[in-house]
């Protein structure tokens, strides 16, 4: 059916129109299920060829002009009635049609984001797939993550919230933004950290949570590095009790390295430090002293104030320690030992759970 008035590219989706408004005007009766089907199926063809809803709408229009039904005992009611379920049962398929390709998209999206984060799937193919989203595989990138105390998903506020943040200052500029495990996720270009600072400030703002940044790291591989990166980054915030906003992996490079060799840290943590067991209280209380001195720069007065104790209590403390273990904290020597044994104390969680 060619309307008069519109362009021939509606006229396959007006299949049947006239025909249907004429039998149903002409008994005012309602339009059949199989003739609802039919624009339905129509409406649906439609969103799948990219037209827009509301041309397509004015189409109709043209076409109830160019057809509207002759003879004395049509009413205008009838007419406009047909015309309305008609309507709405093709703006219910386009409709449809449009959520189940968000939905798919959403999907396709999805698992992109966990193939990339993963490490999993061709790397060719992945390459292709990231193009898609703005991300060229082959340069580096860098890779933030943010948690908070709620778990987010796709379409939650707050990352729209940030979403436009980094859009309005930078643009798209290759970033994408998503969720993973609950978490906010930035991937950005490697040599572009001031799209990963903004995310990250405006992430804290957000979410009240600290966030992570890896390493920019070459390749599809290295997002995977760097994501693993920040999460050991978060990992080792909490337990260290690192109270900083803002971590990056490159600033705690040296805790990896210290943990690499856990039976030997478990061994150097039992050696220095299985003594204060001995104290009355237990250990605890000294292996807080010795962290409050020592994130304090070994200032007695504020690691005492720290730890809401008088000078004198502290340094006894100190002194008792020193009679346990046989090393001074004071002693520059000792002090190493004394320092490393107590950071491998705080990621092993030493004493609540003894290697």
């Amino acid at each position: 059916m060619t309307v008069q008035g519109t362009s021939g590219q509606y006229d396959e989706y007006l299949e049947g129109y006239a025909r249907i408004l004429a039998d149903a005007s002409a008994t005012g009766r309602r339009l059949t299920r199989s003739e609802l089907d039919s624009r339905r199926a129509l409406g649906e063809q439609a969103a799948e060829a990219g037209l827009g809803l509301r041309a397509l709408v004015g189409a109709h229009m043209v076409a109830t002009r160019a057809h509207w039904p002759a003879g004395d005992r049509v009413s205008v009611d009838d007419v406009l009635g047909a015309v309305a379920q008609a309507v709405d049962a093709f703006a219910e398929g386009y409709e449809r049609a449009q959520r189940l390709a968000v939905r798919q998209e959403e999907a396709a999206r999805r698992e992109f984001i966990d193939d990339l984060l993963y490490g999993r799937s061709d790397l060719g193919r992945l390459a292709q797939r990231a193009e898609r989203y703005g991300l060229r595989l082959s340069y580096e990138h860098a890779v933030a993550v943010a948690r908070g105390t709620a778990a987010y998903e796709e379409g939650d506020t707050v990352l729209r919230e940030v979403e436009h943040a980094l859009i309005g200052r930078f643009g798209d500029r290759s970033i994408l933004l998503t969720t993973k495990d609950g978490r906010l996720v930035c991937i950005a270009p490697g040599d572009q950290g001031e799209v990963l600072a903004h995310f990250a400030k405006q992430a804290f703002a957000a979410t009240g949570g600290q966030v992570g940044i890896g390493r920019p790291q070459p390749g599809a591989a290295g997002v995977v590095q760097s994501y693993e990166e920040a999460l050991n980054a978060l990992d080792l915030g909490e337990r260290l009790e690192l109270d900083e906003p803002v971590l990056h992996a490159a600033d705690l490079l040296v805790y990896p390295v210290l943990t690499r060799d856990r039976q030997a840290m478990a061994d150097l943590v039992e050696s220095a430090l299985g003594p204060l067991r001995g104290a009355r209280g237990g250990a605890q209380p000294l292996l807080d002293t010795l962290t409050a001195y020592f994130d304090s720069g070994c200032v007695a007065a504020e690691a005492a104030r720290r730890l809401s104790l008088s000078v004198r209590a502290f340094t006894y403390r100190l002194e008792r320690i020193h009679q346990l273990t046989g090393a001074d904290p004071s002693d520059p020597v000792h002090r190493y030992t004394l320092q490393t044994a107590v950071i491998g104390a705080r990621l092993l969680d030493w004493p609540a759970k003894p290697d």
